[in-house]
């Protein structure tokens, strides 16, 4: 906006500066003839150069500000000396009539009323026809030969002036319009900004809850079993609780690292997805005590030849997936299965858990969050349960891999 408004102002500039050259120009050179013409002599050529040179100075001092800042009182108070100039000039020196020519797009320049513009044009003909009248000794003759001059000059000045008036109308209701529209656009990028960060900030929402608060919430339940063992005598199974326990800070650690860096999974780093849900699967068989299998309907090499981004959508998954399971299914057996459809790459964790129903509102963020992650790569969740026939949660997401020949 900033930088297309500088542009016109820019051109604007650059065109008055043009009528400006052009003006004192031809003041110049009305100047050098009268010099040159024999019909011109004595105390008339010196009033005729003093009333140039009076112009040109009211010009410089009244008429071009009035131009550039629109003020109104030296607009009427340089139109009036404009007049007055003309009058004496074409009075002394009829062959200077031609500075009409100059004189018309002024009056209509400095308009703030097509109605102003309208009786200073009538003014300066008037002033202008009589100078001539004038001139030519106020002979009846005179009279018939200029009124035509001076009425077809009144009707090109009217229609040259209204249509400059028009156009500079337009020009303004088109910088209004240019404003209004940068403006909307402004706000428009504003409002896009405010829902990016809106967005990231769902996006880290997510990213924390589908790692570090998974993570904390293992390191409770390891912690209260590994209370509860103690309280019981047990020593044994204690040492194992808080090596799970170490073993899971750390990775929670880990992935707060990744967070600040990039959001991507530490995991998926140093291994491919296949190793990284098989080491999944183990860690919460060993945590919780439930049989969990990961199958993978595709080849390891296929696995890792995925894209970053669906690994991570399909990874988040499973997490949410078992996340879910161990703080609400009460499951005995998980199965994880990675496969390839016509569809795309799916994922599917099926446990036989109390189940629940999903037409219900959801009381958690899990569900809502896994939602969000594969809808924002183009893919969808379907979740099949009921109550006492565990849970199926099937991942589909678009495949960009493509084929080698």
């Amino acid at each position: 906006m900033e930088t297309e408004g500088v542009v016109s102002q820019a051109v604007w500039t650059r065109t008055l500066v043009v009528w400006h050259a052009v003006f004192y120009t031809m003041l110049a050179i009305t100047a050098l003839v009268s010099l040159l013409s024999d019909d011109l002599t004595g105390g008339p050529r010196l009033v005729f150069l003093g009333v140039l040179a009076l112009l040109g100075l009211a010009y410089q001092f009244i008429g071009r500000p009035a131009i550039g800042n629109h003020a109104p009182v030296r607009a009427h108070l340089y139109r009036v000396l404009l007049i007055a100039a003309m009058a004496v000039l074409v009075m002394l020196y009829p062959q200077s009539i031609f500075l009409l020519f100059l004189a018309s797009p002024q009056i209509w320049l400095l308009n703030e009323r097509i109605l102003d513009g309208v009786l200073y044009s009538i003014a300066l003909l008037v002033a202008v026809g009589t100078a001539q009248l004038y001139a030519a000794g106020w002979t009846y003759e005179a009279f018939r030969d200029i009124l035509p001059w001076m009425l077809i000059s009144l009707v090109v000045s009217m229609l040259l002036g209204i249509w400059i008036e028009k156009v500079i109308e337009q020009s303004e209701q088109r910088a209004e319009l240019i404003r209004q529209l940068h403006a909307a656009r402004d706000e428009l990028a504003e409002a896009h900004h405010s829902a990016g960060v809106m967005a990231e900030r769902e996006r880290m929402a997510r990213e924390i809850h589908d790692t570090l608060a998974q993570g904390m919430t293992s390191i409770v339940m390891l912690s209260q079993t590994a209370s509860v063992e103690l309280g019981r005598g047990g020593v044994d199974g204690v040492a194992a609780r808080l090596a799970a326990i170490e073993d899971t800070a750390r990775e929670n650690l880990a992935e707060a690292r990744a967070l600040v860096a990039a959001f991507t999974p530490v995991a998926l780093h140093e291994a491919t997805l296949a190793e990284v849900l098989r080491r999944q699967g183990e860690r919460f068989a060993g945590e919780t005590g439930i049989d969990v299998q990961v199958t993978l309907d595709l080849p390891d090499d296929e696995v890792a030849a995925l894209p970053q981004g669906q690994q991570v959508v399909l990874l988040r998954a499973a997490q949410e997936a078992l996340a879910n399971i161990r703080k609400h299914a009460g499951a005995t057996s998980v199965r994880i299965t990675l496969g390839r459809s016509a569809e795309g790459l799916g994922i599917e964790i099926r446990d036989d858990g109390t189940g629940f129903e999903p037409a219900a509102p959801a009381t958690g963020f899990g569900l809502t969050a896994m939602r969000g992650r594969v809808e924002e790569s183009g893919g969808s969740v379907q979740v099949d349960s009921a109550p006492g026939r565990g849970t199926r949660i099937q991942v589909l997401i678009p495949s960009t891999t493509q084929e080698k020949s």
